[in-house]
């Protein structure tokens, strides 16, 4: 779990870099607009596809952090055991959700390959951007998988996150 934990934490960086980034590019394009009528070409595009993969980057950090919403409503007054197998099963749903979005994106990125899609300003090929989700993807599918088995075996979610912290 500690090497998962460590590679998510270091994509989580990375994507953290990627939407400072975009948010620069997206400064400088409005500065150009305003100032000299020149804004940054294809900077939708640049934000779309940025944010797209910084999102997928940060995901794994989040599911390791327990980053997600809880509605804890009707577990507040059950047992220990009840809340960590409850949350095994919603991590093992996050888990199949996450493996789902990679498989599908990386299949995208196939068809969009084969298609010769682009986008319409810079003429980037949709195929990088696609591709480039599912690895964040994957990795969040295996922290959640981790976390279902570790919370099925009587952990909690507190136990988890102290352990990443």
């Amino acid at each position: 779990m500690r090497a998962l934990n460590r590679l998510s934490a270091w994509c989580a960086l990375a994507g953290t870099a990627l939407a400072l980034f975009i948010g620069a590019v997206t400064t400088w394009s409005v500065i150009g607009r305003a100032l000299f009528r020149s804004p940054v070409q294809g900077d939708v595009e640049m934000v779309q596809m940025g944010i797209a993969l910084s999102l997928s980057l940060c995901l794994p950090w989040c599911q390791v952090r327990g980053g997600n919403i809880l509605v804890d409503f009707f577990t507040q007054k059950a047992s220990q055991q009840t809340v960590s197998r409850l949350d095994a099963a919603g991590n093992l749903l996050l888990a199949a959700m996450y493996a789902v979005m990679s498989w599908r994106s990386s299949a995208g990125a196939v068809d969009a390959y084969a298609s010769f899609e682009s986008t319409m300003i810079l003429g980037l090929p949709m195929w990088c951007a696609y591709v480039c989700l599912a690895p964040g993807l994957a990795l969040a599918a295996c922290v959640s998988l981790s976390q279902a088995w570790l919370l099925a075996g009587g952990s909690s979610m507190a136990d988890l996150q102290s352990e990443s912290a």
